[in-house]
Formats: structure tokens, sequence, C-alpha cells
């Protein structure tokens, strides 16, 4: 270090020891009266939105695993009819497979009826007919696509736009944009439930995870059965009073941590503490459905706290009213590699009054105008047959639906092949379901950026997207 640095560093030093002295002496003042710590509704970068907001939060459905298309919502003749013939080689020739690559190609017919339902009259598995009820109320996407062919990169790319780890999660982008309106919950909340299938595959933390963000952005996960915190609630002989004086005391040592390095976590680490003290108080109504109604239980078919989706469904709802900003609940076990028949049952059992309940449910509380509900897995199924009884993963074809937040109900979006191999009609993307998720909470996605590594890094990516305007009401 030269002697000019050194002068440099020493001033600089006496500066911040000054300066931090000084948020001491405020923060050590403020304990001489203590209040408790409560927390403010977390704030975003877009203030105001600089699009028309249709949709204020956005409820994610994520059916992990990759649900098959053939067994729910694209109906597919044309497969039934040659089932147990080989597959066409003009389809699948030098394409990507998963686990089925270099195998014999069978075609594997949709192992459960389709009936017509809804207004139009359109065509799902007849195990679902408690969402073909609110038909009137969903856009079905038949076309979609997805670039990864396995789990951990697929959920990414559809939470993140990328396949590479350490970006943000889109729950994360959306809170970072908006904020939230709760001031003792989370901006960003996941819920996950496991079904009869059993098959409980990991789901990482980083697919919540706020990335390169300001980690007070990133998804808290609430469990739905137990405690929905651990460790949040206060040890015996702990008064709230008391715990106040602690989060002031610690966060006045943050505060005089903060002068000293101007790190932007401390900040984080401030808000956190105070955060978590409010939801002391506030997550424990969250969790108490004493208010529920019984006709709202029946509705949802549920017994709440049973860590079941249809009680997830229920919290939503909950977590909705509570001005979260971004829900997304995981379902898992649709990995159906073999028994795809009976596994689709199970599922089917499991998601489908959910589904209609919280749709119906958000609609009687002139809620579902401004909430945007996803309902998607990570990719689709093959059409052909995996060891006789299931499907293999498959990211050129799969459906999603959408209701809410300004998307047009009664729609079916897009369609695949004959077989349900490939989108070939208004083919979409993950960046273009981001891009029409964002501008329906009037974000606009090609705009929406952060700089990171020289890049103006965004959650829909440098391939470019479009919004889905034929969707929008």
């Amino acid at each position: 270090m030269t002697a000019e640095q050194l002068r440099h560093a020493i001033a600089r030093r006496a500066f911040l020891g000054k300066t931090a002295q000084g948020v001491g002496a405020v923060a050590l003042a403020s304990l001489a009266c203590p209040q408790p710590a409560s927390a403010a509704p977390l704030r975003g970068v877009l203030a105001p939105p600089p699009l028309p907001q249709r949709a204020k939060r956005v409820i994610w459905l994520t059916m992990a695993g990759g649900p098959s298309h053939l067994e729910t919502f694209d109906h597919k003749p044309k497969l039934a009819e040659l089932d147990g013939q080989p597959m066409p080689e003009s389809m699948t020739k030098g394409q990507q497979l998963a686990q089925l690559q270099g195998q014999k190609l069978v075609c594997f017919g949709p192992q459960h009826a389709f009936k017509p339902m809804g207004p139009n009259g359109t065509h799902l598995c007849e195990l679902f007919p408690q969402i073909g009820s609110v038909l009137g109320d969903i856009c079905l996407i038949r076309s979609m696509t997805t670039d990864a062919i396995n789990h951990d990169p697929a959920h990414m790319f559809m939470n993140t736009g990328s396949q590479i780890a350490g970006r943000p999660s889109m729950g994360s982008w959306v809170t970072y944009g908006l904020g939230s309106e709760s001031a003792d919950l989370p901006g960003f909340v996941v819920l996950t439930s496991l079904g009869k299938g059993g098959q409980n595959q990991p789901i990482a933390a980083r697919q919540w995870s706020s990335g390169f963000l300001p980690s007070r952005y990133q998804g808290v996960q609430l469990r739905g059965k137990g405690d929905p915190v651990l460790y949040l609630g206060n040890p015996a002989g702990m008064t709230r009073d008391r715990q106040g004086l602690d989060i002031a005391a610690i966060n006045a040592l943050n505060a005089q941590h903060d002068a000293l390095t101007g790190d932007p976590e401390i900040a984080t680490r401030i808000a956190q503490y105070e955060m978590a003290f409010a939801m002391q108080a506030s997550v424990p109504g969250l969790m108490d459905m004493a208010a529920e109604s019984p006709q709202t239980l029946d509705l949802y078919g549920c017994r709440p706290g049973d860590g079941s989706f249809a009680s997830n469904c229920l919290l939503a709802r909950r977590l909705a009213e509570r001005g979260v900003r971004f829900i997304q609940l995981y379902h898992k076990d649709w990995d159906h590699h073999g028994g795809v028949k009976e596994g689709i049952t199970y599922k089917a059992q499991e998601i489908d009054r959910a589904c209609m309940a919280l749709i119906t449910d958000l609609k009687n509380r002139g809620m579902l105008d401004n909430t945007l509900i996803v309902w998607a897995g990570e990719f689709g199924r093959t059409p052909m047959s995996q060891g006789g009884s299931g499907r293999d993963h498959h990211n050129k074809a799969m459906s999603v639906w959408l209701a809410g937040g300004g998307i047009k109900g009664g729609l079916v979006y897009g369609s695949t092949d004959d077989l349900g191999y490939a989108a070939v009609e208004k083919v979409c993307t993950v960046h273009d379901l981001h891009a029409t998720m964002l501008n329906q909470l009037g974000i606009r996605h090609d705009a929406f950026t952060v700089k990171f590594q020289g890049l103006d890094a965004k959650l829909t990516g440098v391939e470019g997207a479009n919004v889905l305007t034929d969707i929008l009401a």
C-alpha cells in the first residue's frame, strides 16, 4: 500500500467509525424506550408497474415429476388406434429422448377415456370432472414445450428461465419488482405436498432461491402439516415484549455493522429479523381454520392442516387474502415411468377437486379477476411406452392451464400432432409463459432486467419471448 492509499484508508476508517458511532447511538437510544420490532410490507423496485396490472398476485400449482398430457388434458384418439404399433420413425429419428434413447419405440395409447366437458365440450380425461366443471374460467394450453428433459434442470428452467443454477426464481423476480402487500408474511411463500404415490423426490430449495437478487426476495417454505415454520415459537418463559427487546438490540448491532461495511445483506438480515418477529403472531392466525365455514371445507374436501394438496390450496387462498404476492404449491409424484394408469388415478383424486375449489373460492370472493393461477409440470411424457405401463420424460409437448388474472376463460390454445409427440400449432415456450405472467402483473418482461456479470439478466432470457396476447381477456 502506498502512503497516499494508507492516508485514504485511515481517513475512511475514521469516517466510518464516527458514522457507526452515530448510528449505534441512535439505535441504543431507541432501546431506552424499546418498542417491539415490526415489519413493513416488502417494497419492490417498480412503483407503480409500467403496464396496466390485471393480476396482483400469482398462485403457481407445480405438479412435480412431469404429468402426462396424454392422460390429463390432451385428447389423442389416433394414438389409441396405434396402441402397440411401432412409433413412426419420421417423428422420432434424431430426436432427444431421456431413458428411451436407442430402444424400440412403441405407441402407447391413452390409459383413460376422454369426455367432452365445459361450455365448449373440450375433451378432458374422465378422471378430472371437477376441473372440467370450471373450464369456462380456464385457458388450456396444449402446445407448451420446454428445453430440459431431466427433473432438476427442468424445474430450474420452469422456475428461473435458465437451466443454470443460481438464477432467481420467478417468485423472486415478481416480489423484487412489485414487493408484497403483507407486512407480517413473506412476499413469496412455498408449500409442498405428497400423495399416495409415495415417490418423495426431493425439490431443492434453490428452486425458490433469489439467486443474484437480494436474499429478502427468496421464497419461504411453510409446512402444511405440524409447525408451519420450525423454531418460530418462543421458548417457555420468553414473552413477546422480551422477544421484541432482543430483536431491537440485534438490529441495532446489525445497523452498526451495516454502517461499517455497507453490505446490502445486512439490511436484509435486519428486515428478516423483523419479519420473523411479525410471523410469530401472523402464522398461527394463518393456520387457524376455525373461521372457515363448513361449506368452504367441504368445497375443498380437505382436513385443514393435514398437509394435503387440497389443504395447501386452501392455505394458498388465505395467503392471497393476506397480501402475499407469489404462492407456489408443489405436489409431488407425477413421475410415472411405470404404472401410469394407476398413478394418474391417484393424482386425479388428490388434485381435481382442490383445483376446482381454489378457482371457485377465489371467484366467490371476488379475487379471481386479480389472481393469476398457473397449473404446470416441468415437462410432459412420451406417447411411446416405457416398460409396458409407463411413459418417459418428454420436452416437446406438455399441457398447462391458466385461470384468472385477465386470462381468457373457456379457451384451448395451440395443439400437438396426432400422437401428442410434439407441439405443432401456436407453439409456446417457458419464456413465453413467463412473459405473459409478467405482462398480467403490469411488468414489461423485456425491460425488467438486473445487471449481473456485465449482462442485463432477466426472467425471460436472451433467446426472445412473446406475450401470448391471444389468451388475454
